[in-house]
């Protein structure tokens, strides 16, 4: 069994700023991690190899210093790392990346499952995972919550539904995104850190790829930001200070009538 964890490298929540002129987020001096919700996808295909056996992958596509996050993943577990990296890529939107992730999956060959967080916290579009699936012509189990057995030609799996859960068997090979209730992610070890440090991650360009120069970069997006703006939160309110009986009885009053006009709304 071969697994691929797609992951991706963001900004720290807290750190998250939007450039307005060009919808973009602004990254550069901006503290980076590894997308929270890419850990339980980690954290699956590890327990999976655990369980069954194999190979896992950590797949990253973003600038050099993306090789943090796949590094962090090789030291929780990961067997192994890529980097898809090239300034080509820059300004891609979903539709893009999922074109240049699945044919970097397609290089790498011979995959029975590709595992995914649910989105990223940086765009919370989510649509990734299932773009790349469909780049790949594979089912795709979205929204999972617990992988319950795998053989060689399917998986059987527990999905999260607004009646409940769904249990589903899907055939492999296949994409899932997961949910934090799949699975809680591990802390790297020291063994796994001197691992992570010594280890060789392989890097993917454009041309190792073959891709479409029209379906790259910001040229390739179908999709464009169109605006950004902080939104102005405003309130009208009136303050009524009650000194004595009869104010407190006016603004009673006053209260009461305020509410009977929205009631009539």
């Amino acid at each position: 069994m071969r697994i691929v964890v797609l992951i991706k490298q963001v900004p720290e929540t807290k750190s998250v700023k939007m450039d307005e002129e060009t919808g973009t987020v602004i990254r550069e001096g901006v503290e980076s991690i590894v997308n929270p919700l890419d850990l339980y996808a980690i954290e699956a295909a590890i327990s999976l190899k655990d369980q069954y056996g194999g190979e896992t992958v950590a797949v990253s596509m973003g600038p050099p210093k993306a090789d943090i996050c796949i590094k962090e993943a090789l030291s929780m577990g990961i067997d192994k790392g890529v980097l898809v990296s090239d300034r080509a890529f820059a300004g891609s939107d979903t539709w893009a990346t999922s074109y240049i992730l699945g044919e970097t999956i397609k290089l790498l060959g011979d995959v029975d499952m590709i595992i995914c967080g649910e989105r990223a916290t940086d765009g919370d579009t989510g649509q990734v995972g299932p773009e790349v699936a469909a780049h790949l012509s594979l089912p795709v189990a979205s929204y999972i919550n617990a992988i319950e057995s795998f053989n060689n030609n399917s998986v059987s799996l527990s999905r999260q539904v607004e009646q409940g859960d769904e249990m589903l068997d899907v055939a492999l090979p296949c994409l899932l995104t997961v949910v934090k209730e799949v699975a809680t992610p591990r802390l790297p070890t020291l063994d796994g850190k001197i691992r992570a440090k010594a280890a060789d991650i392989q890097l993917i360009t454009a041309d190792m790829l073959k891709l479409n120069p029209d379906y790259i970069g910001l040229k390739g997006s179908p999709t464009r930001v169109a605006k950004i703006f902080r939104p102005k939160v405003t309130r009208e309110c009136e303050l009524l200070f009650a000194k004595d009986d009869a104010t407190i009885h006016a603004g009673v009053d006053k209260l009461y009538a305020f509410l009977d006009s929205k009631e009539a709304l």
